[in-house]
């Protein structure tokens, strides 16, 4: 469905994507994660035919993104922030953008009907977009971007500052729309959403660092991971310790990616001792996908094979 073939782009003295190779199968929700400035809604834009590559091609559906008359019949596009007219009704916005795409009258009604109910926003058709709630304008970009029946669905950071009950809400829609035959690319800040994807992409200063499903990607990370458990949010000196191969801070618990000697348990545990810290409590785990990031984010794909 999408196939980016080595795209490259620059801006001055910035490699914003290096070199990226990319395939979003048919029926796929491809989570593309990644930390600020990562590179990701580059990567995005080129794909909708926003930003011109500077080198590598780009297919939607075996087409290239060049014939964009032929590649907007099959894309709908979110971007990052609301875009939409808040002077404007939800109904009189999504006639607004059902009009830019040269659709009637009756087929945009027709289809804003369907949309309207499957995103719920039936009951507030008539409120003006201004007056929508953060999770709800969500709800509204995603109804416009639906508007064609695209066969690909691209959104960049959807539910990002989108109260928790609204992003369930709206991974519901996705999930429907995906069980519906839609294909899925968006970007997310949030990990616990790269978990639902079928496959999750890392790209980190503009390369792509791994590509896999989530529990692939967990499976293959071959290192121990400990929590520490804490009463109190707290920084502690863990770093430099014997056998610790990465510290990453997640409120009042830790996790500490190890070697596999037992001895280097013992020596966080005396540690944290030394520290004087109390009421702490030391487990290993699964890795998460927050330790998958962290260790791709900090260069961890040079002690650990995700591919």
């Amino acid at each position: 469905m999408i196939n980016v073939q080595h795209v490259s782009k620059h801006f001055k003295h910035i490699n914003a994507v290096q070199d990226v190779s990319l395939s979003v199968n048919k029926g796929d929700i491809m989570g593309l994660v990644g930390p600020d400035g990562a590179g990701k809604t580059t990567l995005l834009r080129m794909i909708c035919g926003l930003i011109t590559p500077d080198a590598g091609n780009i297919l939607l559906m075996g087409k290239s993104i060049d014939d964009l008359d032929e590649a907007r019949n099959n894309l709908g596009y979110m971007p990052q922030r609301f875009s939409l007219y808040g002077d404007l009704t939800v109904e009189e916005n999504i006639h607004f953008f059902g009009s830019m795409y040269k659709l009637d009258r009756t087929l945009i009604n027709q289809r804003a009907d369907e949309i309207l109910h499957i995103t719920k926003l039936k009951p507030f058709k008539n409120r003006f977009a201004d007056q929508l709630s953060g999770g709800m304008k969500q709800k509204l970009a995603l109804t416009c971007a639906l508007i064609t029946r695209p066969g690909i669905l691209v959104l960049d950071e959807p539910t990002y500052g989108v109260d928790p009950e609204s992003r369930k809400e709206f991974w519901k829609i996705l999930y429907q729309l995906n069980k519906e035959g839609m294909t899925i690319l968006l970007s997310t800040p949030y990990m616990d959403e790269a978990e639902l994807c079928t496959q999750v992409a890392f790209i980190s200063e503009g390369v792509l660092r791994a590509v896999n499903a989530p529990a692939a990607l967990k499976k293959s990370f071959s290192y121990p991971v400990l929590q520490i458990t804490l009463k109190a949010k707290q920084r502690l000196a863990l770093e430099d310790l014997p056998g610790v191969l990465d510290v990453s801070y997640l409120g009042t618990k830790i996790h500490v990616v190890i070697d596999h000697h037992q001895e280097t348990v013992e020596t966080i545990r005396q540690s944290l001792l030394q520290q004087q810290v109390s009421g702490f409590s030391i487990q290993e785990i699964r890795p998460s996908m927050e330790d998958i990031f962290v260790a791709l984010a900090e260069g961890g794909l040079k002690r650990w094979d995700l591919q």
